[in-house]
């Protein structure tokens, strides 16, 4: 076995000071001492020749420091220094890693340390996407004195609330990234012989999702002890308590550092109803400028404007990932005085893209074209908006008309071993597992677990809810609940519900295009708190409310507004075995006899926030 002391001695040995480039100096893995004595490695980036004190640009994530490289030569030639540093446990750095918990205290000693150093003038920003986000938001709720502001994109936060668990439900991006990433940069990978066994476990992850609930030192996950203990956990924790209290925002903003933030989102991330609430949050208690972003991207991709099936116009993209960055802190690190406030992406403190005014002709890529459009606007949710509820009735309608039958239901078998296939959403670190993105809901072979071309609408577990086709233009943009009277013959069980656009047929799509927009689950012991489990009495109706993912989208004259409900979408969300038994310590599964209700008594419905037309 070869130990990670070995690893960081050679390291130090190799540590070196050279030119990257023209105008840019380096220092590569220096060793820096936190509180407990583990030092973590970190590279330094400065101007050549600088004798400056300068504001400091820094990134810590656990995905390895060298492909921080871009960024730190861009900075060090735009007059920055710029530190990137492995967080504890992964890669060059030493100690044991644990999923975010060490993040804020580590990242405090890491600004202590910067703001001692002859190069640092005692301001520090930082970027980073996803986890590397949530360093950002660990070290804003630590504090930080050295901390002057943060661009947080697509990043780690509110884990038990809409992320890791979703209203009580399990997040299984996140069993695929410790698949993924328990033998890349880990204290167990150091071994040449263990990484070739959990390297041959991840290309067969597929094998394992089957067999699912995961066992302590079942499989070769054990080889990677810190990785499976985290992953077991948190499959097992579904409330949202101290369990996922590090990077809780929502619990109490004012822990929050008060600084300029820049909230960076997607519509199709996987964190995206995180940074729309995080706005809301931080915007009503911070003093300094909070401001918001949310495009049509799948999770890290702003650069694109392609996501999934779907083309959302070259204006959809922003081109270059430094030059934005570079506007905000040279605005709030140097006090120059440029576009921020003034003109996009910075023009007003909320910055939308309203999806869905393209031609809906395919491209030249076999790409719907859903296009869409900038929009600038002064707060979220937006003030004129209306939150209207469109209601269930019988023969799949949907409409704003409430219902009148006294009793009206519909009933159907939830299965867990054949559940709802995931075709996109809002997906992260799916890496082959699942499909990122704006997708026809029907079967292809890019999805593993549907690979015919059927729609999803055709299986008896899913129920479909529309409306007549539109006879204006219509915007939704905002939040979205579905409120649902259901009831079970289980102990347990989920419901989902999905937003979709429903194009109708044309030459270019003669079968029309089920284009989802935003998804939600809830987990039945979790419909009252998201802090208490209670489990059902069988035959009892519930009200439940599935919190959808926000968006904006324009549906078309001719376009149908379209609910799906059912009760899984895996592996977006772990499977429910209906038994009641501690989550993920199931051996059984039973099929569920789920019922939903839409009568007068019971009137499920969506709430859709509908913009009027200016």
């Amino acid at each position: 076995m070869i130990h990670r002391a070995a690893i960081t001695a050679v390291l130090l040995a190799a540590t070196f000071l050279h030119a990257q480039e023209a105008g840019v100096k380096v220092e590569k893995n220096v060793m820096v001492a936190m509180r407990d004595g583990v030092k973590l490695a970190t590279d330094i980036y400065l101007p050549a020749g600088s004798t400056d004190r300068l504001p400091v640009i820094l990134t810590r994530l656990p995905y390895n420091k060298d492909g921080a490289k871009s960024f730190g030569e861009y900075f060090a030639a735009h007059g920055y220094a710029f530190v990137a540093q492995d967080t504890r446990g992964r890669y060059a750095s030493e100690g044991v890693w644990h999923w975010m918990t060490d993040d804020g205290v580590d990242g405090a000693d890491c600004a202590a340390w910067i703001a001692a150093q002859p190069w640092a003038n005692g301001k520090i920003g930082m970027v980073g996407t996803s986890y590397v986000g949530g360093t950002q938001h660990a070290m804003a709720l630590e504090k930080v004195p050295q901390l002057t502001t943060v661009i947080p994109v697509d990043a780690v936060s509110n884990m038990g609330r809409q992320s890791m668990r979703n209203a009580g439900a399990f997040e299984m991006r996140f069993w695929n990234w410790i698949m993924l990433n328990a033998g890349k940069g880990s204290n167990a990978a150091l071994d040449p012989g263990t990484q070739v066994e959990l390297k041959e476990m991840a290309d067969h992850r597929w094998d394992y999702l089957p067999l699912l609930p995961l066992r302590p030192g079942s499989t070769p996950l054990k080889l990677a002890p810190e990785y499976e203990d985290w992953l077991i956990q948190a499959m097992r924790h579904g409330k949202d308590d101290g369990f996922w209290a590090q990077n809780n925002i929502l619990a109490d903003p004012a822990r929050y550092k008060d600084m300029p933030v820049y909230l960076v989102g997607g519509w199709y991330d996987s964190w995206a109803g995180n940074t729309s609430a995080n706005f809301q949050a931080l915007s009503k208690t911070l003093k300094s400028d909070v401001y918001l972003i949310m495009g049509p991207w799948i999770h890290g991709a702003q650069n694109k404007s392609a996501h999934g099936q779907v083309e959302f116009g070259t204006e959809a993209a922003i081109a270059d990932q430094l030059v934005w960055r570079k506007e905000w802190f040279d605005h709030w690190m140097k006090g120059i005085d440029n576009s921020v406030g003034k003109a996009a992406p910075f023009a007003k403190k909320v910055r939308i893209f309203v999806m869905g005014t393209g031609d809906g002709r395919k491209t030249k890529d076999g790409l719907l074209n859903h296009g869409g459009q900038w929009r600038d606007e002064n707060e979220w949710p937006l003030a004129r908006m209306k939150s209207t509820p469109f209601y269930l009735h019988a023969e799949g309608l949907l409409s704003d008309a409430k219902p009148k039958d006294e009793r009206a239901s519909v009933t159907y078998a939830f299965d867990p071993r054949n559940p709802v296939p995931t075709l996109g959403g809002n997906i992260s670190s799916g890496d082959g597992i699942m499909q990122q993105g704006a997708w026809d809901q029907r079967g292809s072979d890019k999805f593993w677990n549907w690979t015919k071309p059927i729609p999803l609408s055709a299986r008896s577990d899913v129920l479909v809810f529309q409306t007549a086709p539109l006879a204006e233009d219509t915007e939704i943009t905002g939040e979205i609940e579905v409120k649902l009277w259901a009831s079970s013959d289980a102990l347990d069980t989920d419901f989902t519900a999905k937003l979709i656009d429903v194009y109708p047929s044309s030459a270019d799509w003669p079968h029309g295009f089920d284009l989802n927009l935003a998804e939600g689950i809830v987990r039945a012991r979790f419909r009252d708190s998201l802090q208490e489990e209670k489990l059902m009495q069988p035959g009892k109706v519930y009200p439940f409310t599935i919190k959808l993912y926000p968006t904006s989208n324009v549906f078309k004259k001719g376009h149908r507004i379209r609910v799906d409900i059912s009760s899984s979408n895996f592996p977006r969300f772990d499977v429910n075995p209906n038994t009641g038994e501690p989550l993920q310590q199931h051996r059984r599964t039973v099929t569920a006899t789920n019922t939903v209700y839409y009568d007068r008594e019971h009137p499920s419905h969506i709430v859709l926030p509908l913009v009027p037309r200016r």
